[in-house]
């Protein structure tokens, strides 16, 4: 390690503005600090959630309202998707329906023919079968 580059690393005491002190190694004699983990609120517990000038309520007021806008939008026009496919679906149940009542009604129909011109060459005369004459 090349001499004189790096700093002095030595042992010195820490003192808190609370009081309490403890010995570490750094590169400076001693440290003074105003918080430490004796004292501090967040270890010690004690530590408050302060709403200062009510911010908590501006960020809800600014963005809360379009925030729930927001989903009041999507979800409405996920309903109305909803409904448009069921429309969609009733529709075309509708016109399968009328399809397969137009194919009943053209079955009945040729039914009915079929018997009428079934009846219609009952009730002629059956012609008789004319000999061919050959001439032997």
């Amino acid at each position: 390690m090349k001499q004189g580059t790096h700093p002095e690393y030595m042992e010195g005491p820490v003192r808190c503005s609370c009081g309490n002190t403890w010995t570490t190694r750094a590169t400076v004699p001693s440290m003074r600090l105003d918080l430490c983990d004796k004292c501090h609120p967040f270890y010690t517990g004690t530590q408050k959630l302060v709403d200062t000038g009510g911010r908590v309520q501006r960020f809800a007021d600014k963005f809360g309202g379009a925030a729930a806008a927001q989903l009041e939008k999507a979800k409405a026009a996920k309903a109305a998707k909803a409904a448009k496919a069921a429309e969609e679906l009733a529709a075309k149940k509708a016109a399968a329906e009328a399809k397969a009542a137009e194919k009943a009604k053209r079955a009945a129909e040729f039914e009915k023919k079929a018997a009428a011109e079934a009846a219609k060459a009952d009730a002629e005369p059956a012609a008789e079968p004319v000999a061919e004459e050959t001439a032997e």
